[in-house]
């Protein structure tokens, strides 16, 4: 790929808006002001949280923390001007904002978007992640797989952002994840078991990122097509002639581009949210591997979902196991995706009535003290991971089973699962400053490159209300899904709806970067994640 695949704009001068206004010196003070303070509040943050468990932090490790976290955090920076481009490219050049403003605009939703987001994307892409790496994130190897994966997939957006071409970061982090999986598995001594890739949850999380992209085209065409036979306005149909947008059609469009912004940050987001938790968690396990925000009050309830779910795994295998060979048969199972066994229920049996002897001897999962947390986690993980893949390993549950097992999963869920306040502000600062830096090479490319005819109103409404619904509709059900797909094909939907015409070479570009997303991220960060391996192992030893 080139650049000269991407054609120049050949659009009208009256048509075009004023892209290459600078910001002014207060603007660019502000920014540092916000970069410098995101930063501080996450160091902040790591402090606070680790003195208020006695868990103090070495030079050594708090160094490597900070350089993690730093990479994670440059992942949503380049995430936010590589993705966010697509929701202000539709009201800049419907000039229903001037690009700064749009951009600060765009910023500020992405900012809310990740603040008030539920964490389910979050933690949806790290079970695509090798459970032994999950479980030892703070090992040698766990550092490597979120170097390797980050790095990986800031490669790749940077690269398709400097030709101009629309990506998804959502692929590239998708595609780095698989990458350190397989390579995981190649890495593995002979005969040893290693988990690589989790298959199943990647195919479901690929038939979303496959699905997404039909949508926003067939659904942006239909949207244009029933508004055009329903809302007789023919300045909607119309290619902006002037600046002098009517106030109620710019009032559409600043919406539309805040719904996509939002949803944007409430999904996009959560990518980073994730990775920085198995960042916290590999350097501070007693402040983070436990979600000890959960009150006393929650104690009896989880105790009862227990012993219900205990009761659906003696159903299947009456026979008991010991703690330290259920935790060695468990682990192995979910390497190989050999679960449906009575062993495995046994060790079900023996580790939850060890989460819930815990519990119940410490109050309550905020109690429990520095020596237990890293075990109690990883028991909770096991059988939470467990219960998630029964029903695909073959195992038949009667619906009050299900039931039973659903509720216990969500508690464990609950214990485990914690993003700190400070992690959503640092992405989301991270995230929303990046919107504002980068974004005019996108922006082009969308507003002015996938059609042959200047984007009116209509289409910008209709491609942003679908991508918008796709993308909260997608976080409602913890799928990770491409905000750069959706809106670049529904841009395309309206122009093939609307008899536009199509600039196929844009088109095929942007196929191109789709297709090859996913092989040249897997490839970066299994190379990565070999190279990291080997540094990082003689160095931690």
């Amino acid at each position: 790929m080139s650049e000269t695949v991407i054609p120049q704009s050949n659009f009208a001068s009256h048509a075009r808006p004023d892209l290459d206004r600078k910001p002014r010196a207060g603007a660019i003070a502000l920014f540092l002001l916000l970069l410098i303070s995101g930063l501080g509040y996450a160091g902040y943050g790591v402090v606070t949280d680790t003195r208020s468990v006695g868990e103090p932090l070495a030079i050594g490790a708090f160094i490597l923390l900070g350089v993690a976290l730093l990479i994670a955090l440059g992942f949503e920076f380049v995430n936010g001007f590589h993705d966010t481009a697509n929701a202000v490219a539709t009201v800049i050049y419907t000039h229903s904002l001037p690009p700064l403003v749009a951009v600060v605009w765009s910023g500020f939703f992405n900012f809310l978007g990740v603040v008030v987001s539920t964490g389910a994307v979050a933690y949806g892409i790290v079970t695509l992640l090798p459970v032994e790496l999950i479980l030892q994130v703070g090992s040698a190897a766990g550092y490597a797989m979120i170097f390797a994966l980050l790095i990986a997939a800031i490669v790749w957006n940077f690269g398709t952002w400097a030709l101009g071409i629309p990506n998804s970061s959502s692929h590239a982090l998708i595609g780095s994840i698989m990458g350190v999986g397989l390579m995981n598995q190649l890495m593995a001594p002979t005969g040893q078991a290693t988990s690589g890739v989790d298959w199943s949850q990647a195919t479901k999380v690929g038939e979303a990122l496959l699905f997404s992209p039909l949508v926003g085209f067939v659904l942006s065409g239909a949207l244009l097509l029933a508004m055009r036979a329903t809302v007789r306005v023919r300045k909607l149909y119309e290619e902006p002639r002037d600046t002098r947008t009517p106030w109620w059609i710019r009032g559409v469009l600043i919406l539309t581009c805040t719904g996509v912004s939002f949803a944007h940050g409430g999904n996009d987001g959560q990518k980073g949210m994730g990775l920085i938790m198995l960042i916290l968690i590999g350097v501070a396990p007693t402040a983070y591997a436990l979600n000890r925000t959960m009150p006393e009050s929650a104690t009896p309830g989880f105790i009862q979902a227990t012993k219900e779910a205990q009761t659906v795994f003696t159903a299947h295998a009456p026979d008991g196991e010991s703690l330290g060979n259920a935790r060695k048969s468990l682990g192995q199972a979910l390497k190989t995706n050999e679960l449906n066994k009575p062993e495995i229920f046994s060790a079900l049996t023996a580790l939850s009535a060890e989460i819930a002897h815990g519990v119940e001897t410490y109050g309550s999962i905020a109690r429990v003290p520095a020596a237990a947390t890293q075990n109690m986690r990883n028991d909770m993980y096991l059988v939470s991971d467990a219960i998630r893949l029964l029903p695909k390993a073959g195992v038949a549950f009667t619906q009050e089973e299900a039931r039973a097992l659903k509720a216990y999963r969500g508690q464990l869920e609950d214990g485990i699962r914690y993003i700190p306040t400070w992690v959503k502000v640092s992405v989301a600062i991270a995230l929303g400053l990046g919107t504002m830096v980068g974004w005019k090479r996108i922006v082009v490319t969308v507003g002015e490159r996938i059609g042959k005819q200047h984007l009116t109103y209509a289409q910008g409404a209709s491609a942003e209300l679908v991508a918008a619904g796709t993308i909260l509709g997608a976080e409602v059900y913890g799928m990770p899904v491409s905000t750069t797909h959706i809106l670049s094909s529904g841009v395309a939907g309206t122009m093939a709806a609307n008899g536009s015409g199509l600039q196929w070479s844009t088109v095929r570009a942007i196929a191109m970067a789709w297709v090859l997303t996913l092989p040249a991220a897997m490839i970066i960060a299994g190379v990565l994640y070999f190279v990291f391996r080997e540094a990082i192992g003689p160095l931690s030893g």
